[in-house]
């Protein structure tokens, strides 16, 4: 009995790690608030990154649990990069509630400029 309790507290905190292990946008500011810049588009869109993907695909964009970014303009296109954004697949959720559409175009022309 006391080793099925075990292995219940064991899957369940397995579970709450996996479900918060992506994205989330915890870094303080709501995942869905606009990010502001002085510097223009491209620092926009690295703090997005930051807020939402470095969890899953690193700080320098070489991948965690989720895959290397760092040449995804060079095999994907920016329609495709767009749609893995907003409809994720693959263990990766979807951010088309989380982000607003300025926010999803501005990550998707910065990630299809690494090549």
């Amino acid at each position: 009995m006391k080793r099925a309790w075990i292995s219940l507290a064991v899957g369940l905190l397995l579970l709450a790690g996996l479900t918060t292990a992506c994205g989330g946008g915890k870094s303080g500011a709501p995942a869905n608030a606009p990010s502001k810049s002085a510097t223009g588009e491209a620092s926009s869109a690295e703090a997005i990154y930051k807020a939402n993907c470095v969890s899953c695909h690193g700080v320098d964009l070489s991948g965690k649990v989720g895959p290397n970014l760092q040449k995804t303009g060079a095999k994907l296109s920016q329609e495709q990069i767009t749609a893995k954004i907003q409809n994720g697949g693959g263990g990766m959720p979807a951010y088309k509630t989380t982000l607003k559409e300025p926010e999803i175009q501005a990550l998707t022309e910065w990630l299809s400029a690494k090549k």
